[in-house]
């Protein structure tokens, strides 16, 4: 009875052209009109994933976006088995539109192995996610606001409109009417939005790939929110998947910009499972571009 997730469904499902050639098709496409990087690291994952065992599950993958994605083509997927070993295998993923490149990503895969040799970061306390509102209820909260400048309105709007199919709840939004410099630290409660059930690991790590992209590189933004955005677009994003976990689950998604400059910006992730166990560490630099004014009030 529950409503399969859009991710598996749809997004993540890809056509197979031929034995390692495939198609994707668009979801949720941003504002930007350019293609969701998570989007192309989820669908090349996915790729990768059909050209090993089913026993080998990934543990990271390495990604450079080089060019930006058309929203009205779909997408090519190159599979090369670059390398198959006893228990580690490589692919690598070239995404193609109007025969040129515009992502390569490199996958590894391992055969389960076990190891004394365990240790991870503490979990940050947080509340638990159904004490939290979700990101469409801050909208609709911060709508009520009868001094919201009309522009900032439409802004909000469309955003409500949008078709993620990601449940987002931040811990500790920030306030939208203050342009005032805040730590380049995020907090958010995650999930695929619909079930998607037990089933292989390396669906779930495919979902989780399209989920990290989200609202990843604007915790580089946080310190300096007294400027307007004119450019921000991924220019490569890794991930290393620790542990198994459900992304149809809400997960902890705790992130950090320890270095902004050269028009570039750092950020660095972790997802958590609820019961403290760190399954996924991310990291991404990205081009952001400002205007050297300062943003008007949104009151």
């Amino acid at each position: 009875g529950d409503l399969r997730s859009v991710l598996i469904t749809s997004v993540l499902n890809l056509e197979r052209l031929e034995v390692d050639l495939f198609r994707g098709q668009h979801h949720w496409v941003p504002a930007t009109q350019h293609l969701f990087g998570g989007q192309i690291v989820g669908q090349a994952l996915v790729a990768a994933a059909h050209a090993v065992s089913r026993d080998e599950q990934v543990h990271s993958l390495h990604c450079y976006f080089v060019r930006t994605g058309d929203p009205k083509v779909p997408v090519l997927y190159e599979v090369e088995r670059t390398r198959t070993g006893k228990s580690f295998s490589v692919r690598s993923v070239k995404a193609i539109q109007h025969g040129k490149p515009i992502f390569t990503c490199q996958a590894s895969f391992q055969l389960s192995q076990g190891s004394p040799v365990q240790h991870q970061f503490t979990m940050p306390t947080v509340p638990p996610p159904e004490e939290l509102l979700t990101q469409e209820e801050l909208i609709q909260k911060f709508l009520q606001n009868p001094n919201v400048a009309e522009g900032y309105r439409k802004r909000l709007t469309k955003i409500q409109a949008q078709d993620v199919p990601i449940d987002i709840k931040p811990v500790n939004p920030p306030d939208i009417f203050s342009s005032e410099p805040q730590e380049p630290k995020q907090l958010f409660w995650v999930r695929a939005r619909g079930y998607i059930g037990e089933t292989d690991m390396k669906v779930h790590c495919c979902v989780a790939a399209y989920i990290s992209d989200y609202a990843f590189l604007g915790t580089a933004l946080l310190p300096h929110r007294q400027y307007r955005v004119k450019f921000m677009v991924s220019l490569d994003h890794s991930m290393w998947f620790h542990a198994p976990f459900r992304a149809d689950h809400w997960m902890l998604y705790e992130c950090e910009s320890p270095w902004a400059g050269g028009c570039r910006g750092l950020v660095q992730g972790r997802l958590w499972r609820r019961d403290g166990v760190l399954a996924v560490t991310c990291a991404q630099e990205g081009v952001i571009r400002v205007e050297q004014t300062a943003n008007q009030s949104k009151l």
